[in-house]
C-alpha cells in the first residue's frame, strides 16, 4: 500500500535559502542562558516553531525489531498483525545498487536505514509532538541512522547523520510517476522525506554513502512513547545535575540528578530530544546522547526477562506495527521475525555507534549547517561498503560459521571468488559472450571537483583496452564525465550480468557496477583514479577501526556519561 502523501519540494519548513526553519533544536551551538556568544544570536535569529518536534523515533526502530525476535514461542501471536503493516517504496532515486552482495563464503550483510519522522498526523502524534501550527504539514525525516549487520553476523555498526547536514538532493520519482528533479540548491537532509517519501531518504543516503540499503523502518512520536514505556526504564548517565531550560524557554525541560539515572516514558522522551545542556549544546551533542541510550536499551533488552511473557509480547509488537512504516521487503511478520533473530545473534559488545564525521559549513546562508568532513566521513562509508567492523575487532572465522575480514583468503576447498567480484542477484539473466556486449566508454578523468583537466583521447585508449579483453564492440563516446572513480552503470536489469562482466575484466570491485537510469545500455566511466595505465589507480588501504572523528560508541560501555554545559546545571 501506498503510505507516504506527496510532498512539494519547497514546501512549509522550508526558508530562502532552501533549508529547514529552525526551532528550540535548531543547528548551530547555543549558549548558556543569558549568553551573548555569535552561536546565541545566531539561535534567536531562527524560528521557534518547532520547538518540541525532535524525537528520537529510530530508538523504536530498533526496539520494536528487538520485541518481535525476543521468544519464538510467541511468533504466532504476531500472525495477525499482517493487514497492519504499512509499507513505501525502497529506493525513489536513479541510482539502484542492487542490494547487499555476498561475500565469498555466501555471507550476505544487511544495511537497514531507520528514519525518524515528525510527522503529525493523527491526535495521538499531535498531542505528544505539539506546534499546532505544522499539525498535518509535511513531515521531517530528523532522525536518520544508518544499522549495518555484518555478513558473519558478528558485529553491528551504525552511522547516524545529523539532521543538519546539507546534501544536494538526488532526483526521486514516485510508483505514481510524479518526479521531483534534482535539487540545484543544497537541501538539508531531513527535507528528503518530502521528496516522495522515505525512498527518497533511501536514494539520498545511496548516493552519498554509495551503500546499498536493502530496507527502511519508519517510526513516529507515538511509537517512541509507548517502546520507552515497555521496556520499563533505560539506564543513563549525567556528569552532574542537568536542567534544559535557558532562560527564554528553550529546551527540552529535563531535569536529573548526578549519575546514573533510570528513565522512561517522558523522562526518556526529553532525554532523546535534549540538546541545551549536553556538551556544547549542539545537535551533534544530543545525537551522542542518543547513542547512549540507544546502547543501553539494548543491554536492558537482554537481561529483561519479562519480554518473554508471549501476552505482553504481543502487545508490544501491536504497538509497534502501528507506528512504523517499512519497504515492502518487510512487509510480513515473518519478514520482520527473522531480521529480529539476525540482529539478536550480535552482543553488545559488539555494537558500534558512529556519528558520521562532518564540519560546519562556510557557504553564504549555511550558518550552523553542516557537511560531511572530507576523506574521514568517506573512510567510515568505506568501511560499511566492505564489511569491516568498526570496532577495530574484525570479524569471526568460516569455521565458527562466520565470515573472515576482508582481504582474507578462503578455505581449502572453497571457491576462489574474491570478496569484491560483482554479483548479480539470483533469477538475473547470465552475462552475455563479451563480443556480443555493447560498451560505451566517457572520459570522466576530472574528477568530481573539476580539479584537473580531463586526459584527452582516454576514453579511447580504455576502449581499445576493452577490445582486447574481447568486449569488441567497445566504443569511446563523446559524452564526457565526472567521477574520482571508475564505475560501471547500467539502464536496465536484463544489462545487470553484462555490466559486471565488464568490471570484472578490469578489475573493478563490485561497488563500481550501478543501475541508472541516467545512462543508456552499459556504461564506463573513467574516473580519475584512471589518468594513465592498464587498470585504475587501486585506492589505499581500507581503514581497520572507525576515525576518531566518528565519535565511536562501543555497546558494552556501560559507564559512558554525558558531560554537562557550562550554564545548565542546578
Amino acid at each position: 500500500m501506498r503510505h507516504s502523501s506527496v510532498r512539494e519540494e519547497g514546501a512549509t519548513g522550508r526558508t530562502a535559502d532552501g533549508i529547514s526553519g529552525g526551532d528550540a533544536d535548531a543547528p548551530g551551538t547555543a549558549s548558556p542562558p543569558g549568553g551573548g556568544s555569535r552561536a546565541a544570536r545566531r539561535a534567536a535569529r531562527r524560528p521557534s516553531r518547532r520547538g518540541r518536534r525532535r524525537v528520537l523515533r529510530w530508538v523504536s526502530s530498533v526496539l520494536s525489531l528487538l520485541i518481535l525476535g525476543t521468544a519464538a514461542g510467541g511468533y504466532l501471536y504476531y500472525r495477525h498483525l499482517n493487514d497492519s503493516i504499512k509499507t513505501d517504496a525502497l529506493n525513489l532515486g536513479e541510482t539502484k545498487l542492487g542490494g547487499s552482495k555476498p561475500n565469498s563464503f555466501g555471507q550476505t550483510p544487511l544495511n537497514i536505514l531507520l528514519i525518524g519522522s515528525d510527522a503529525r498526523n493523527d491526535a495521538e502524534n499531535q498531542a505528544l509532538g505539539g506546534a499546532t501550527e505544522t499539525f498535518d504539514g509535511p513531515p521531517l525525516a530528523d532522525v536518520q541512522m544508518l544499522l549495518h549487520l555484518s555478513a558473519d553476523r558478528t558485529n553491528m555498526s551504525v552511522v547516524s547523520m545529523p539532521r543538519d547536514t546539507i546534501l544536494m538532493m538526488p532526483k526521486c520519482t514516485e510508483p505514481n510517476g510524479k518526479v521531483h528533479p534534482a535539487s540545484k540548491v543544497l537541501v538539508q537532509t531531513n527535507e528528503s522525506i518530502q521528496r516522495g517519501g522515505p525512498g527518497c531518504t533511501v536514494a539520498a543516503w545511496t548516493e552519498l554513502t554509495k551503500i546499498p540499503i536493502d530496507h527502511f523502518m519508519m517510526i513516529d512520536f507515538k511509537g517512541v512513547v509507548r517502546m520507552a514505556d515497555a521496556i520499563g526504564g533505560v539506564p543513563v548517565c549525567v556528569e552532574q545535575n542537568v536542567h534544559s531550560r535557558t532562560r527564554d524557554g528553550k529546551g527540552s525541560g529535563l531535569k536529573l540528578t548526578k549519575g546514573e539515572n533510570v528513565i522512561q516514558g517522558e523522562t526518556a522522551l526529553q532525554w532523546l530530544r535534549t540538546r541545551y545542556g549536553f556538551e556544547d549544546g549542539t545537535d551533534i551533542a544530543r545525537t551522542h546522547a542518543q547513542h547512549m541510550y540507544m546502547n543501553s536499551m539494548a543491554r536492558e533488552f537482554r537481561k529483561n526477562a519479562k519480554l518473554t511473557n508471549p501476552v505482553k509480547m504481543n502487545s508490544l509488537a501491536q504497538a509497534a506495527i502501528e507506528a512504523m512504516v517499512v519497504d515492502s521487503g518487510l512487509n510480513k511478520i515473518d519478514k520482520l521475525y527473522d531480521l529480529s533473530m539476525e540482529l539478536k545473534k550480535v552482543s553488545p559488545g559488539r555494537i558500534t555507534m558512529t556519528t558520521m564525521p562532518w564540519v560546519y559549513s562556510t557557504r553564504p546562508g549555511m550558518d550552523g549547517r553542516v557537511e560531511p568532513l572530507p576523506g574521514e566521513a568517506e573512510a567510515l562509508f568505506r568501511m560499511i561498503r566492505e564489511d569491516i567492523a568498526l570496532d577495530g575487532k574484525g570479524s569471526g572465522t568460516p569455521e565458527g560459521g562466520a565470515s573472515p575480514s576482508p582481504g582474507a583468503s578462503a578455505p581449502a576447498g572453497a571457491p576462489a571468488q574474491p570478496s569484491t567480484a560483482p554479483s548479480t542477484a539470483p533469477g538475473t539473466a547470465p552475462a552475455s559472450v563479451p563480443a556480443k556486449t555493447a560498451v560505451s566508454v566517457r572520459n570522466a578523468t576530472g574528477g568530481k571537483d573539476g580539479s584537473e583537466a580531463r586526459v584527452k583521447l582516454r576514453a579511447n585508449d580504455v576502449a581499445a583496452l576493452l577490445k582486447g579483453k574481447g568486449f569488441t564492440k567497445a566504443t569511446a563516446d563523446t559524452q564526457t564525465g565526472a567521477e574520482d572513480a571508475t564505475v560501471v552503470r547500467f539502464a536496465t536489469d536484463a544489462e545487470a550480468a553484462d555490466a559486471a562482466a565488464v568490471a570484472t575484466a578490469l578489475g573493478l570491485p563490485a561497488t563500481a557496477v550501478q543501475k541508472s537510469g541516467e545512462v543508456p545500455g552499459i556504461v564506463l566511466f573513467v574516473g580519475k583514479d584512471w589518468r594513465t595505465g592498464s587498470a585504475p589507480t587501486p585506492p589505499p588501504p581500507a581503514p581497520t577501526v572507525a576515525p576518531t572523528s566518528a565519535h565511536a560508541l562501543n555497546g558494552d560501555n556501560d559507564k559512558a556519561c554525558m558531560q554537562i554545559q557550562e550554564g545548565f546545571t542546578w
